[in-house]
């Protein structure tokens, strides 16, 4: 019992430090755009309206949406919107025209991450960095080259993993919202009337007698909500009631706190807007509450890269994405990866976004589309779930998902207006990974097809093979082949070239499945082919990590115990060549071969040893 109180202790402080970094540090920026938007007079009514309108979006959106109905559609355990798009998609699998629209606007969704995966560190590092002007206007010139460099120190240790930090980030994430709740308490005690604002009434009142500015302000209100799909991503790591507990416990009261102070203080002082979070603080707190803000922001955004490259990694083994290089930081925790080109290819893309937008207020305006967007989306995919694989009545599904996604819909609709003011930046992110990804699986369909077309069925190959049997040599060889019950390219090179055959030869081909993972018991199918050859099949869930030589340990006891010295891995090389034809229009093509040609190499994707590897290569046209 004791050992199940002190883990669940540890893992709620891990979800405080990991999941609600990013809507942690929302307090500093989100009231301040509220009432930067020049839509809004500095008002007691419309201070209350806004206080009311942050409550109760915290409320339903990450309360009643995120923490209570969205953690229960757990994928075996796992969460975020591939393992929810894998559940949705699933649970649609005998209407294929529904599904393909599911994996459409699930890709979608994943794909336009990548956009908030600039804005985020962006905003939230600025945000914290412009403290600095509080303590002398001289340091104006220092912040965006400061927030660059400490972004760039971030990106930087990436190549290092989180396991050596990630101890700190939970308790520096607690002192990081006792603080905000402390610094809110004092300026509540001086004005208990604005706890008013709790009261719906506020909110509807203000929407009744402003509505088109209500409408402009939700595109800003989406600022008091970032991070939630975090809440999802992680369950996987931390479990449903570590991240309720957190919640619950501490850090909704901390922001709503701190809210509510910045509402006070803003009745008591309407020029605190300038930065109503930092003029909270007494002037002798503010370089200690720059520093920690700082670091709160730089965990907020280890935690979405740590996201990016999960959701790579998870999209690659979907085959949404080409095999990149993928670096395990931690051998004990199989999710901790790095990923160097998405790591990189982020970083230029922030200091773009840091160049364009130049402070945090600006890049508000950039920020929403993308979570809006992701939001929309999880609520549309739960509906499927809870209808088609919870298989609840059709009346409770509309109406558990129902106000979600009216809410959703107008917080997205909001975000549009915010479009040519730098929403389109990423909006053009978001559809660029799009176009790749749906660029590769059409144009690994169309490869895959077109290499059936030409296969040779591998029993007969084998039966006119051994009629008059080449030279048998010791060892083993292994065949990756994408289509099971195919002679693999490899093997006709090497009885072409080598005029030889080895003494065991498997033939493997490995499949990845919508299931996060899938065990060691069911890895493994063997059908045996004769004359010491076997057909062997190799299931990988997304979150698996793929490993052959290991898998393949497990044939033993069925006449082929493998040796890794007499062992040998035959690789197919094919280079893609684009072709006028009935494929995808020649840019697309020429953007798949590009692709396949700068793919990282096979060998080191399926984790074979180097030093055993053969690769023969062929020309593929499409």
């Amino acid at each position: 019992m004791q050992n199940s109180k002190s883990s669940l202790a540890a893992l709620t402080l891990g979800a405080i430090g990991i999941v609600y970094g990013d809507i942690g540090t929302s307090v500093l920026y989100a009231l301040k755009v509220l009432f930067s938007t020049g839509h809004l007079p500095l008002t007691p009514a419309n201070v209350y309206g806004v206080l009311s309108m942050v409550f109760w979006t915290i409320t339903l959106v990450v309360s009643l949406k995120y923490v209570t109905l969205i953690l229960r559609a757990d994928n075996n355990g796992e969460g975020g919107l591939i393992a929810m798009l894998a559940l949705a998609s699933n649970a649609v699998a005998d209407r294929p025209r529904l599904r393909g629209w599911l994996l459409g606007v699930g890709i979608f969704g994943t794909a336009i991450f990548y956009g908030d995966g600039v804005i985020t560190p962006a905003i939230s590092v600025l945000s914290a960095v412009e403290g600095l002007n509080l303590l002398s206007p001289e340091f104006e010139p220092y912040i965006i080259p400061a927030a660059l460099v400490i972004l760039f120190g971030l990106f930087y240790v990436q190549k290092n993993g989180t396991s050596g930090i990630g101890r700190f980030f939970g308790p520096i994430c607690v002192l990081w919202f006792v603080t905000i709740a402390a610094l809110g308490i004092p300026h509540i005690v001086a004005h208990p009337e604005v706890l008013g604002a709790i009261s719906p009434h506020h909110a509807l009142r203000f929407a009744l007698q402003n509505p088109g500015t209500t409408f402009v302000l939700l595109g800003a209100l989406v600022l008091c909500v970032t991070g939630t799909e975090a809440l999802y991503a992680d369950l996987g790591h931390f479990g449903r009631k570590p991240i309720q507990l957190a919640w619950f416990a501490l850090v909704m009261p901390a922001l709503l706190i701190n809210y509510f102070g910045q509402g006070a203080l803003l009745l008591e002082r309407p020029e605190a807007l300038a930065n109503p979070f930092y003029l909270m603080a007494p002037p002798w707190l503010v370089a200690p509450l720059v520093i920690l803000a700082t670091a709160a922001t730089v965990i907020a955004s280890q935690a979405l890269l740590s996201a990016a490259f999960s959701v790579t990694k998870q999209a690659i083994q979907l085959g949404y994405l080409p095999r990149m290089e993928i670096r395990h930081t931690s051998v004990r925790e199989t999710g901790q990866v790095y990923v160097p080109v998405v790591n990189w290819a982020l970083f230029a893309t922030i200091v773009v976004a840091v160049g364009l937008f130049r402070n945090s207020t600006n890049l508000a305006s950039a920020y929403g589309i993308a979570v809006t967007t992701d939001m929309l989306i999880t609520t549309v995919l739960t509906f499927f779930v809870i209808r088609y694989a919870w298989k609840l009545p059709l009346a409770l599904c509309v109406g558990a998902t129902g106000l979600f996604f009216l809410i959703d819909l107008l917080l997205f609709a909001s975000n549009t207006l915010k479009l040519l003011d730098g929403g389109w930046f990423p909006v053009l992110i978001g559809g660029c990974m799009f176009t790749v990804m749906m660029t590769w699986k059409k144009g690994r369909a169309i490869l895959t097809d077109k290499l059936r077309a030409d296969a040779i069925d591998l029993s007969s190959f084998l039966e006119a093979v051994f009629i008059s049997p080449p030279t048998r040599v010791d060892g083993t060889a292994v065949f990756l082949t994408a289509e099971p019950g195919t002679v693999p390219n490899a093997l006709l090179h090497n009885l072409k070239h080598n005029k030889v055959l080895h003494e065991h030869n498997l033939f493997v081909t490995v499949r990845n499945h919508e299931v996060p993972w899938i065990g060691m018991d069911k890895r493994i199918e063997i059908e045996p082919l004769g004359h010491a050859c076997w057909q062997v099949t190799l299931h990988y869930g997304f979150k698996n990590d793929l490993d052959i030589p290991r898998a393949l340990e497990r044939i033993r006891g069925h006449g082929c115990d493998l040796d890794n010295m007499t062992t040998s891995y035959f690789l197919s090389r094919d280079v893609v060549v684009p072709t006028i034809g009935n494929g995808m229009a020649p840019w697309r093509e020429k953007l798949f071969a590009q692709m396949h040609h700068n793919a990282s190499a096979a060998a080191d994707f399926l984790n074979l040893p180097s030093n055993s590897v053969v690769e023969l290569g062929s020309k593929v046209e499409i």
